[in-house]
């Protein structure tokens, strides 16, 4: 199992996601939580036609972060 990193834009209705070690691979959705969802589909598909087209599988590079406040 791979860990990659997801970054997660957006508010209000409206969130996006990407995935810094898979060019292309997005996923856009209505909440946090359904965006969530999609990423992990899309994640999955694009690794798996890597896989069915004879590709290289990018190994996760990119570090999660967290989040901090600055006044």
């Amino acid at each position: 199992m791979s860990t990659y990193a997801v970054v997660i834009e957006g508010g209000g209705d409206s969130f996006s996601a990407y995935v810094p070690d898979l060019p292309c691979c997005v996923a856009a959705g209505d909440s946090v939580e359904e965006v969530e969802r999609l990423i992990r589909e899309a994640i999955q598909l694009h690794l798996d036609n890597l896989r069915s087209h004879g590709e290289r599988v990018p190994e996760p590079v990119a570090a999660a972060v967290r989040l901090v406040d600055v006044a």
